[in-house]
């Protein structure tokens, strides 16, 4: 009935040039609330971004968020690293492709999809 609102906030191109994406998959991101204030005005870069898995948790590296203007002392550092939430099954996954074949985990774009974070993450 409803259909899925996905607003685009950040998109890597450069991914799909360096990298054959093989297969995709849809992460949650943990953010801090000004984060998504910064992250709906659209202030947002993956161009620069890794992902790695440390601990069977996902990570990104290098996802830029700057800061929001009116969030003062609760901003957060813009390059800290942010966790990103899959299911079990596919961190179990992506870590057996990693570790066999050479194979790298990139992020794609970022957008909102009924209102939360998610991020589209390439293998």
């Amino acid at each position: 009935m409803a259909k899925e609102a996905k607003k685009l906030v950040a998109g890597n191109k450069k991914a799909y040039h360096e990298y054959f994406v093989d297969e995709k998959y849809e992460a949650g991101i943990v953010l801090h609330g000004t984060e998504v204030k910064s992250l709906r005005l659209g202030q947002c870069s993956i161009k620069e971004a890794f992902i790695r898995i440390e601990d069977a948790e996902v990570w990104v590296y290098g996802m830029h968020v700057s800061p929001y203007e009116k969030g003062n002392i609760f901003n957060k550092d813009p390059l800290r690293p942010k966790k990103l939430l899959l299911h079990k099954s596919e961190i179990n996954k992506l870590l057996g492709k990693v570790k066999e074949r050479g194979y790298a985990i990139v992020p794609l774009e970022v957008y909102f999809k009924d209102g939360r974070a998610k991020m589209e993450i390439g293998l």
